[in-house]
């Protein structure tokens, strides 16, 4: 394999730590054990780039899986090996549960079909994982003919045993002081190297939801939902990447298992592991009725009561599923929470307390070319660093920065700066690491796209207090207001009800004898110079009639319009889009008026709205004729409201019920007055 410029960077940056992921492969298909089961071994033997290094680890770890491994048939083999040979070595996941006929602990070995196991109490209490959901071990598994014929006996004993995972203190540096070598979007790269897929082919969209599966492993009581198509990879990270994260798969759960088994007051899974992860989430359902009950007070607060007792838990809860239909058709016949089981689908409350929902529709079906065959970082390592991470916080780099809008209820801005701290981390593992605006920004819009998501959905099943979702932003204290949209809502080519860019409008030319009404998009961006450039060409005649009234307007009746801006010190340059057959783009004056000025004030234009009009050199706004099939226009395109000139108020009484009902119609008298009811205050 030719080393790539990014391999050479992780050598330098993180010798010793490092493991060529297409290895990894090659063994965790031949050995039943998962990736990073592989990957210790790999990361013991093979950490280097030199390849004759390579060679002679892979030969070690090849001897190792495959003498200590157990595959299907060969239980007997083992056991019989321990028996003459007095133990065996065997990497095997091992649980543990209390025998209290016999006030003692058993542990089972499930490749070997073993479950009464002597064991000590003492290594169970030093690794209590055992008993909740068990860790893969490399473990020194003995035999004892004597107790093999006593009546009842367990021959079978577990002498010693080694978690699989790191166990040094200082990673956390180490990995900040490689992080040092790495831009922003070489770290962005190399971790995405590290769980074993290969960036250059894969989407910016699909790369940040890969990057943001990974902030519940470095953020505490992380709550996430992702759902989408199959064969996406969603519960791979849970299950093949760290030790520190437990995979539910399906059917029941037991509130004992997952919080406390009151009989014998035994944490569960989310005091034991980072995250714990239903998979195929449609079909899980708890063994009480007041198990989801149970499950939205932790996730709301981290704890959970077991009688008098308040327990803390830091476990972040994950819920991965996928759509039998595509998202269009999913948002068509319900919401994107769909999936979930019946006793979360439709409640709000539940809902709340998820802090992000991945859009899994924007990663691909997992093939041959999306895995890398390069270096990455070892996973014990990797893991055992985003597990210390979430001892920090990067809430404190948002400070001064960051205002969010008004739109964000308490509990937004809470899993939005989870998020956001989380994706931090991953970027910036070092806490004294400043960090750059652009980098803040990256996690702000995706902290805030992810949590809107899952307000879109309360609003979508109808409850009034979630109808403000228009979530924005402002970055430093003279910035820009900024509106976040979710992709699957929001189209440049629809008319969506977030707030447009400043100097965008939507608006409707009321056609003539030789055309159509029609719907078209105006884009103003405003620079130094003077002058009104149109980017068309050729520019439609009536267009440009248009855009030169609007122009003399601008300069003439500036100080009623824009205050002490100066438009003559500036140059505007304009593009239309014509969605219809109507290509003429006449009689659009007040629309192109309002453009220019939102583009110079650097104000927002409402969502939704459809802006009708137009205006003569004078400043008298002209007559509309055909008020009311623009306005059926409008409703067709998906508009929730029209701005038309006042004179066509008569016209729409002939505006049937059924369309009066759709659009909120509203009148203005000048351009000053349809300018303020079009920007955003």
């Amino acid at each position: 394999m030719e080393l790539d410029p990014l391999d050479k960077l992780g050598a330098k940056a993180f010798d010793g730590y490092l493991v060529r992921k297409d290895l990894v492969r090659t063994f965790s298909r031949q050995f039943p054990v998962p990736t990073y089961v592989v990957e210790f071994l790999l990361g013991r033997y093979c950490a280097s780039t030199e390849q004759e290094e390579i060679d002679e680890g892979l030969e070690i770890v090849q001897r190792q899986l495959s003498s200590r491994t157990v595959r299907a048939g060969e239980e007997e083999l083992f056991k019989a090996q321990a028996r003459e040979e007095g133990s065996v070595k065997i990497i095997d996941l091992i649980t543990a549960r209390l025998d209290a006929k016999t006030d003692s602990y058993v542990a089972t070995l499930p490749s070997l079909r073993l479950n009464q196991v002597r064991i000590e109490p003492e290594m169970v209490r030093a690794h209590e994982r055992m008993l909740t959901g068990g860790f893969y071990a490399e473990v020194n598994l003995v035999y004892d003919a004597t107790i093999a014929q006593e009546s009842n006996g367990r021959p079978f004993g577990i002498e010693s045993l080694r978690e699989i995972q790191l166990s040094k203190r200082d990673v956390l540096d180490t990995m900040a002081r490689g992080r040092d070598f790495f831009t922003a979007e070489e770290w962005k790269h190399f971790l995405l190297r590290s769980i074993g897929l290969e960036p250059s082919k894969l989407g910016v969209r699909t790369q940040d939801t890969m990057l943001l599966r990974m902030v519940p492993f470095v953020e505490r009581n992380y709550n996430m939902v992702e759902l989408g198509p199959r064969g996406t990879g969603k519960s791979h990270l849970y299950q093949q990447v760290s030790p520190y994260a437990h995979l539910i798969s399906g059917g029941k759960a037991t509130v004992a298992r997952m919080f406390v088994n009151n009989a014998t007051g035994q944490r569960g899974l989310v005091c034991q592991y980072d995250v714990v992860c239903f998979d195929e989430v449609s079909g899980v359902s708890f063994d009480q009725k007041d198990g989801v009950n149970i499950m939205k007070g932790y996730m709301e607060s981290g704890e959970f009561s077991r009688g008098k007792e308040s327990i803390r838990a830091d476990g972040g809860i994950v819920l991965v599923g996928n759509f039998d239909v595509d998202v269009e058709h999913q948002q068509r016949i319900g919401h994107l929470l769909g999936p979930l089981p019946l006793e979360m689908r439709n409640d709000t409350a539940f809902m709340d307390r998820i802090h992000a929902y991945l859009p899994g529709w924007d990663v691909p079906k997992m093939s041959r070319e999306l895995f890398t065959d390069h270096f990455g970082l070892v996973s014990d390592f990797l893991s055992e660093c985003m597990s210390r991470l979430r001892d920090q916080s990067r809430v404190s780099a948002l400070q001064g920065r960051v205002q969010f809008g008004g739109a964000l209820s308490g509990r937004d801005v809470n899993g939005t700066t989870k998020t956001i701290s989380g994706l931090l981390k991953l970027l910036h593992p070092s806490p004294d690491s400043v960090v750059p605006e652009e980098d803040v920004e990256w996690a702000v819009r995706l902290g805030l796209e992810t949590r809107r998501r899952v307000k879109e959905q309360q609003k979508r099943i109808g409850a009034a207090e979630f109808r403000n979702t228009h979530f924005s932003y402002v970055m430093g204290e003279d910035g820009i207001e900024k509106f976040v949209s979710t992709p699957e809502l929001h189209s440049e080519n629809t008319i969506g009800t977030d707030p447009n860019p400043p100097g965008q409008l939507w608006t409707i030319s009321p056609g003539g004898q030789d055309e159509n009404p029609g719907l078209y998009r105006i884009e103003v961006n405003e620079g130094p110079g003077s002058g009104v450039k149109i980017l068309n060409r050729p520019a439609p005649r009536p267009f440009q009639e248009t855009v030169k009234y609007a122009e003399q307007n601008l300069y003439g009746r500036s100080k009623d319009l824009v205050g002490d801006r100066d438009p003559r010190n500036h140059e505007f340059t304009l593009q239309l889009r014509s969605f219809d057959t109507s290509k003429s783009g006449g009689q659009l004056g007040v629309a192109v008026l309002v453009a220019l000025c939102s583009s110079l004030l650097q104000k927002h234009t409402r969502g939704g709205l459809i802006v009708v009009g137009g205006v003569n050199l004078g400043g008298s706004i002209e007559p509309v004729y055909n008020a009311v099939s623009i306005v059926e226009l409008a409703v067709e395109k998906g508009a929730t409201a029209v701005l038309i000139p006042v004179a066509s108020r008569k016209q729409l009484y002939d505006l049937s019920d059924d369309m009066a009902t759709k659009v909120d119609v509203q009148f203005y008298s000048d351009t000053r007055d349809a300018l303020l009811k079009a920007i955003v205050e």
